[in-house]
C-alpha cells in the first residue's frame, strides 16, 4: 500500500468507524508480522464505505493522510496521483504556503519553497504530487522532472500548453496538455511570456529523448505573408521609411518587429519582389510614398 496512488485493496475487518483495508497480495502471503499490521491496514471511513461491504471484497481507493497525519483511504479519486501533474485551483494562501483544492477532505499543500512564482487565491497552478521528508503528500510547481516524454506528437503538429517557468538563458518551459515536456527556445520567443500563460504552438522538433521543441510561429512558407504585412504596416505607419535593413542587428529587429533576423529578411525580400519597397544601406522605403518628412 502506497500513499498517493490509486490501488485495489481488500476489506479485512469492519468496525463502527468504517472498514479496514489491506493489500490482497500480502493477505495471500499470510500478512506481515503482528508489529507491522498497523502499517499494513488502512481505514476507509464509514461515509465512504459501500453498503454491501464485507470482508474479502476489493475496493479501488486512493491513499493519503488525514488532518491528524494518519494514513486513510478514500473512494474519491483526485485529479492527480504520485509523480503525475495536473492543474489545481488555489483555495487559500497561509503563512506556510498555498492550499490547493483536489476534491478530498484535506486540501493539498503547495509550500512556498516549491513555488516557482507566488500564487494567490483563485489562481490555477500546474503542480506535481510528491512525498515530502515528513512522509506527507505535497505539491510542487517545479514540474520539469515530472513531465512525460512519451507523447504522440510529431513535427508541425499544433499543441496547447501552459508556461510553467522562464529561464532567460534558455527560453520558456511549457507543459503540453499539462503533462508533456516542451520548451520554446529563446530564438523562437518574439513576445513576452510569463508563467501561467496558455500558449498554442507548433512542434518544431521531437528530440531523441522525447521532449518537444516548440515555435509560436507557423512554418516559414506559411508565415511569410503575415510577416510581410506586419513589416509593411509598420513602414507605412512610419511615413514610408524605416532605418532597418538586412544588415541590422538581430536584437534590434526582434525588439522592433518581434521577428527573427531571417524572418525579417524573408519579409522584406518578399516586399521587394512585389515591388512594394526599395532596400538601401540606410533602410527600407515604401514605393510611391513621400517619405521625405520621415527620412531627411
Amino acid at each position: 500500500m502506497k500513499l498517493g496512488l490509486v490501488q485495489e485493496l481488500e476489506i479485512v475487518r469492519a468496525t463502527e468507524n468504517g472498514v479496514y483495508l489491506s493489500d490482497p497480495a500480502e493477505n495471500e502471503r499470510g500478512g506481515r508480522a503482528p508489529e507491522d499490521l498497523a502499517v499494513q491496514r488502512v481505514l476507509l471511513p464509514r461515509n465512504q464505505t459501500p453498503k454491501n461491504a464485507q470482508p474479502g471484497m476489493r475496493l479501488t481507493v486512493f491513499l493519503y493522510k488525514d488532518s491528524e497525519d494518519r494514513p486513510i483511504a478514500t473512494t474519491t479519486i483526485p485529479p492527480i496521483t504520485l509523480g503525475s501533474t495536473a492543474m489545481l485551483p488555489v483555495k487559500e494562501v497561509t503563512k506556510i504556503g498555498a492550499f490547493l483544492s483536489w476534491g478530498l477532505a484535506k486540501d493539498l499543500l503547495l509550500p512556498f519553497k516549491e513555488q516557482i512564482v507566488r500564487v494567490k487565491e483563485g489562481d490555477s497552478v500546474l503542480v506535481a504530487l510528491y512525498i515530502d521528508k515528513s512522509g506527507r503528500l505535497c505539491a510542487t510547481s517545479k514540474v520539469y522532472d515530472y513531465l512525460r516524454t512519451d507523447s504522440d506528437y510529431k513535427a508541425n503538429d499544433n499543441v496547447t500548453g501552459i508556461v510553467y517557468e522562464i529561464i532567460e538563458s534558455f527560453g520558456a518551459y511549457v507543459a503540453v496538455d499539462n503533462r508533456y515536456s516542451a520548451m520554446i527556445p529563446n530564438q523562437e520567443l518574439f513576445s513576452s511570456l510569463h508563467p501561467g500563460d496558455i500558449v498554442t504552438a507548433r512542434v518544431r522538433k521531437v528530440l531523441a529523448d522525447g521532449k518537444l521543441t516548440l515555435s509560436l510561429r507557423e512554418p516559414a512558407y506559411r508565415q511569410l505573408s503575415d510577416d510581410a504585412v506586419l513589416v509593411y504596416e509598420k513602414l507605412t505607419a512610419a511615413g514610408g521609411f524605416l532605418p532597418y535593413h538586412d544588415k541590422t542587428d538581430p536584437e534590434t529587429i526582434k525588439e522592433v518587429f518581434c521577428l527573427s533576423k531571417n524572418a525579417f529578411k524573408r519579409a522584406i525580400g518578399h516586399l521587394l519582389k512585389e515591388g512594394k519597397i526599395t532596400i538601401s544601406n540606410v533602410g527600407i522605403k515604401a514605393v510611391g510614398m513621400d517619405s521625405s518628412h520621415a527620412h531627411p
